[in-house]
């Protein structure tokens, strides 16, 4: 077997509500060969309790899968592999606790995405999946906690939503214990017809020329309209939806269904699939929809590439907010400079010498003052909150936590709180990056100074020594003063800063 490079072969996981999902591609001339798929119906959404808590047997389940995942990812490394958890994990109150162990079992770290950014990675591997031109398309996404709709235009989605609605969570709601009857179908519909209602005109004001759908339930649902003659070609139909929902009522529970192209593991969350489908036909006048193998997957293997080869979608979300508050550009620059040039002297002794480190950096200077948008006064409060309440596609929740954790940290006191709520492997690099996000704004003061390598930063033993030349001190006494302040912020976190000039 010939020597690959770390580029050479990409994975992608979703740990999904209803099933986790890997794919393993090998990259070639830009375009990805599959070469492995694993998926195993965990169910993890079933484990949730009337609290929101994940039960001690559902977190059992996921954590064995996820070592059979991990042994055969083991060699890759972190950033040839993009791991996301969806719905459960996003309303699981004892989601960061179960995250602790998952990443352990698959020796890759795990981000939790947010509804949107869910949506946007479906399109992204739906459109990737069936060549989309630039004709406008409804794309709907039907997993056990939520499900998605985007409509967009070749690879770019115009509108995205997610509902909480799922094949798993309506199965228990309204389909307990297996049951279904004429009562309980129609009541779940009014449920999902009432949600869509948010979407409904909206989404029926912009048009599209074609409707697919992505995901087990909704390729499952194609099956059986297609095995038992009930559709063409597996094309779902309102008809088509009508005879399936007789069946089930005529079956009267999950444990009597005998349709063809209803695999077993499927059939006890069909019911509340089909609900969440039939609704979503019927509010928002889809006469037809056919179905795409591509989903979220796909769509994480497609933006891991692009962050690859730097056509990274964060990029973009950075540049669209500061456009969005007017940021000062030229002072943003200032910054961004100092502080990657004080991130070069320290990142290797400090352990943070990653990209990703580096563009979270980057990132935050870009974003530090959008908060002045608001008000000069405690600016960097309102810049933090931004960041984390905006839609930042391209982000999980766990970088936009970290970066608006960073953006607050700039001056003032360290917020030693904030810190503290960020995921353990999170804590230490969040908290480098902004000394080195405060330090590069000392320097930045007076807004019009580009300050050259001549600072140098080195790591030393509980702390750092910021070195200057001889003079210059007495030359910036506004700096000195704000370097000697500093010296007493970070004594409160544990780190020495010790001044000299050379």
């Amino acid at each position: 077997m010939t020597q690959q490079t770390e580029q050479d072969v990409l994975a992608a996981i979703d740990l999904g509500s209803n099933s986790f999902h890997m794919i393993i591609a090998q990259l070639r001339d830009g375009h990805f060969q599959v070469v492995d798929k694993l998926r195993e119906m965990v169910q993890l959404r079933a484990g949730l309790d009337s609290e929101n808590t994940l039960s001690k047997e559902a977190q059992d389940r996921a954590i064995a899968c996820l070592q059979r995942f991990g042994e055969r990812i083991k060699e890759l490394p972190a950033g040839s592999v993009r791991v996301v958890g969806t719905n459960t994990l996003r309303v699981a109150k004892n989601s960061w606790s179960f995250l602790r162990l998952a990443r352990q079992a698959l020796g890759h770290p795990i981000e939790i995405i947010a509804g949107e950014e869910e949506a946007r990675l479906i399109y992204l591997g739906v459109a990737h999946a069936l060549a989309f031109d630039e004709s406008r398309r409804l794309v709907m996404d039907i997993g056990g906690g939520s499900t998605e709709f985007i409509i967009g235009e070749g690879f770019k989605g115009l509108r995205r939503e997610s509902l909480e609605m799922g094949c798993v969570s309506f199965s228990q709601r309204f389909f307990l214990g297996g049951k279904i009857t004429r009562t309980s179908m129609r009541t779940a519909l009014i449920v999902a017809g009432t949600r869509l209602r948010a979407i409904q005109r909206p989404y029926r004001n912009m048009g599209w020329t074609e409707a697919i759908g992505a995901s087990g339930t909704i390729r499952s649902v194609a099956n059986i309209v297609k095995e038992n003659g009930w559709a063409d070609d597996g094309i779902i139909t309102p008809k088509s939806l009508d005879k399936l929902t007789e069946a089930l009522i005529d079956a009267g529970h999950v444990d009597n269904l005998k349709l063809a192209g209803l695999s077993d593991e499927r059939a006890s969350v069909i019911p509340g699939g089909l609900v969440v489908l039939k609704a979503a036909f019927e509010r928002l006048k889809i006469d037809r929809m056919i179905v795409s193998d591509g989903a979220l997957r796909e769509g994480l293997l497609y933006d891991l590439l692009g962050r690859i080869q730097h056509d990274d979608e964060r990029d973009r979300t950075v540049a669209s907010l500061a456009r969005r508050y007017q940021i000062d550009e030229a002072q943003a620059d200032r910054v961004s400079t100092m502080a990657v040039q004080l991130f070069d002297q320290v990142s290797a002794v400090w352990k943070i010498n990653n990209k990703e480190y580096l563009h979270s950096l980057q990132w935050a200077a870009t974003l530090h003052e959008v908060g002045l948008a608001i008000s000069h006064n405690q600016f960097h409060r309102h810049s933090a909150y931004l960041i984390a309440e905006s839609v930042l596609p391209g982000f999980s929740r766990e970088d936009q936590h970290a970066l608006a954790t960073i953006v607050l940290a700039q001056r003032k006191k360290f917020p030693k709180k904030a810190f503290k709520e960020l995921p353990d492997e999170l804590y230490k690099s969040t908290k480098r990056l902004a000394v080195l996000l405060r330090l590069a704004m000392v320097f930045n003061r007076g807004r019009s100074e580009q300050v050259d390598t001549f600072v140098k930063l080195k790591v030393i033993k509980k702390g750092l020594r910021l070195s200057l030349p001889a003079g210059w001190l007495a030359k910036h006494p506004l700096s000195e003063a704000d370097l000697l302040q500093e010296v007493e912020h970070l004594k409160n976190i544990k780190i020495k800063l010790k001044i000299k000039e050379y």
